[in-house]
């Protein structure tokens, strides 16, 4: 048998043989922190983590299958051209308000709700600098926090055109387990002013 190397370009390609404890490479999980760590270590990057999106005509049905294929709790809602209108996270299209309510205002069932109905719209999202992350701590991050009470917080930079885009975001969930957070409730209590009360009550 031929265990000649392949050849590219007139050189040999050095292959390896696999290990016998050879393992699989796993996602990067949110480490354990403490309040004087960088703020940077909890962000969920796409640079390196693609953002899961759903375009705007799809219905909220779409959206839980592909949150739990994903195993997520928020999509990025995108129009025909590709640009985000807004985003839309478990607890909303699970038992929500507005999903009863966008039944009764376009007269559908709830078969025929579709995401661009109930998304929290562009405009009502909040957004922290990637640039304003990198110069804080966690500690400073659950201050600035304390009184926000979203599950998700938007980070964004200037791509090379200089357009904003969002280069990621930060979970108040993520932010519970690398502090080491219990909270008696359940996962869509856990927004940030939740988070933050707990960990200011045990003094930063």
């Amino acid at each position: 048998m031929n265990t000649a190397s392949p050849q590219i370009a007139g050189l040999a390609l050095p292959l390896e043989s696999l290990d016998p404890q050879v393992t699989i490479r796993r996602p990067t999980t949110v480490a354990s922190l403490d309040v004087d760590s960088p703020a940077r270590a909890l962000l969920t990057d796409f640079a390196y983590t693609g953002a899961f999106t759903i375009p705007a005509s799809h219905s909220i049905t779409q959206a839980l299958e592909i949150m739990k294929q994903g195993g997520v709790r928020l999509l990025f809602v995108l129009n025909a051209t590709g640009q985000l209108t807004g985003v839309v996270n478990a607890r909303e299209l699970i038992g929500g308000r507005r999903v009863t309510l966008a039944m009764h205002r376009h007269q559908v069932e709830r078969s025929e709700v579709t995401v661009e109905m109930v998304q929290t719209p562009r405009q009502e999202l909040h957004a922290l600098p990637l640039s304003r992350l990198e110069k804080i701590t966690v500690g400073e991050l659950v201050k600035a926090l304390e009184a926000f009470g979203d599950q998700h917080l938007l980070i964004t930079e200037k791509n090379e055109q200089g357009v904003q885009c969002v280069r990621g975001l930060i979970s108040a969930a993520d932010v519970g387990r690398a502090l080491g957070i219990t909270l008696d409730r359940p996962p869509e209590a856990r927004n940030f002013a939740t988070i933050c009360k707990v960990i200011l009550g045990h003094e930063i």
